[in-house]
């Protein structure tokens, strides 16, 4: 779950590479359609992960991070919500600078962590709303086995904590014989087939 300070948060960056794939395959009157995340929309989704990038942003700085989950179709507003996205990775993007990276950030449960660590993090939550944002469009989706893998080991050391918190569902059976992938998906709880 860590990386070394002189190396820039790849995975983070390839995981939003996905994301991005994704959204933008969403038809313009799919935006409304329900996800896996109980009670999102697709626009929902978007706008959890927009707001994900502006929480980022606010770490950089030392900020107040934004609540991302409630609402989370605020940040995705107006007819075309790729435009937020757009407007959004940009600005993160220019946050991420060597020092913002190496900025201690408060994780829960864990104490504080340089920016960068926390980013490997967010590789896992990227990677789930690619594939819920896909569900939802009914969008074919291909990710990265490497990142699944990473994010499955993350997962199993987060998501208790999440759990606890109501940011996670309970898990579910793993589907014998799958790959990383369909275990990640059950064990957050949510259902592939």
């Amino acid at each position: 779950m860590t990386s070394s300070a002189t190396e820039e948060p790849s995975g983070f960056h390839r995981a939003l590479d996905l994301f991005e794939e994704a959204a933008s395959a969403v038809p313009a009157d799919a935006w409304g359609n329900p996800s896996p995340c109980s009670e999102w929309t697709a626009r929902d989704v978007l706008g959890h992960v927009i707001g994900i990038q502006y929480e980022i942003v606010a770490l950089t700085r030392g900020d107040v991070p934004p609540r991302v989950g409630d609402a989370p179709g605020r940040f995705a507003a107006g007819p075309v919500p790729l435009a937020s996205w757009t407007a959004a990775r940009a600005a993160c993007t220019a946050a991420l600078t060597p020092g913002a990276l190496d900025r201690l950030v408060p994780f829960a449960g864990f104490g504080e962590l340089p920016l960068r660590t926390l980013l490997d993090t967010y590789v896992l939550e990227l990677l789930v709303h690619t594939w819920d944002l896909a569900q939802a469009a009914a969008v074919p989706v291909r990710l990265d086995p490497d990142l699944v893998h990473h994010a499955l080991a993350t997962a199993q050391v987060i998501a208790p904590g999440l759990r606890r918190d109501g940011l996670v569902a309970a898990p579910l059976p793993a589907p014998r014989g799958t790959g990383e992938l369909p275990r990640l998906l059950a064990f957050l709880g949510r259902p592939t087939g």
